[in-house]
């Protein structure tokens, strides 16, 4: 039986020991992921937010967007548990960032500007934005223009084509990559859109997600697909400027407190170069129903699982 002095003495350890721990969690026990938001969340992006030409079409918003119901955002809500009334998708096809602040014209009407979709009610945001700011579509496009010549003549010759003419096109005399200076022209306009989404939303958990791989990491896996349309030195270099974007989409996202969805490496082995059966993403000649250079099904189910992870933690 423990005395009056024994007693006393646990009560004060062990009201002292409660006041020790009160405002500290107790060494070596994890702290527990924040609860995922339940809405509202709003998904803002491009054409790979979108889903764009995947099946089924979502309802509302002007069909220029090209917006899927089976998008990575509305595969997000769900598995998240969000109700149909506190989702609000406004990402669109062929948008930049100048398209989150004023409405884009596109076919069937105007998608409004994309942030004006936010409120101080919003919990959750995602946003894929970028690409079209850095021309990325006409980048592939160019070079492809510009190697396919060489790549012929080098089949000709029966001779793998040699040298990157697309890297040299956007080589500035002074030696500097003039593409790197729009990378980083592109990280300044996110730097701002970022800083608009936390002004119109100020209690949302935002989310900017990046790009899925286009190509993989050695080029002559392409030829399978791409035959002779593209040399290797190219290849290489398109790789090298998603990566490169993607890395500024990273350090923007860091620099603003907000999360960042790297779909990059997720995505190894499934660009599209990779079978029919395991891309995620598809090549210049897509299959039945598909968009060349955009996510397929799969892909966007891979974002959306990479997203929800997140956003889990």
């Amino acid at each position: 039986m423990i005395g009056r002095v024994g007693t006393a003495w646990w009560l004060g350890a062990a009201l002292l020991l409660a006041g020790c721990s009160a405002g500290r969690t107790a060494p070596g026990l994890p702290h527990p992921s924040p609860k995922p938001p339940t809405g509202p969340y709003v998904a803002l992006g491009d054409s790979y937010t979108a889903g764009l030409q995947l099946e089924p079409a979502a309802s509302g918003g002007p069909k220029g967007c090209g917006r899927s119901g089976v998008n990575y955002p509305s595969l997000v809500a769900r598995d998240l548990g969000i109700a149909a009334a506190d989702f609000t998708d406004v990402s669109c096809s062929g948008a930049t960032t100048a398209d989150l602040t004023a409405a884009q014209q596109v076919a069937g009407g105007a998608n409004p500007a994309q942030l004006d979709a936010l409120n101080s009610r919003t919990r959750l945001v995602t946003l894929g934005i970028g690409g079209n700011d850095a021309d990325f579509t006409k980048v592939v496009t160019q070079c492809a223009e510009q190697g396919l010549p060489q790549a012929l003549l080098a089949a000709l010759d029966r001779k793998e084509a040699q040298g990157s003419p697309c890297r040299a096109s956007y080589t500035a005399a002074d030696g500097q990559d003039r593409l790197t200076a729009l990378l980083d022209t592109v990280g300044d306009r996110l730097a701002g859109v970022l800083q608009e989404v936390r002004r119109r939303a100020p209690q949302a958990r935002v989310y900017l997600v990046g790009y899925p791989a286009l190509l993989p990491a050695d080029p002559a896996g392409c030829r399978a697909v791409l035959g002779s349309a593209m040399v290797p030195g190219d290849l290489g270099f398109i790789a090298e400027k998603e990566q490169q974007l993607n890395t500024v989409l990273a350090d923007r996202a860091k620099a603003a407190g907000v999360g960042f969805v790297d779909t990059y490496k997720p995505s190894a082995g499934h660009d599209m170069c990779a079978g029919q059966a395991t891309r995620w993403v598809e090549p210049p000649f897509p299959a039945a129903g598909r968009a060349p250079l955009h996510p397929n099904a799969a892909g966007q189910q891979a974002m959306a699982n990479a997203v929800a992870a997140a956003i889990r933690g």
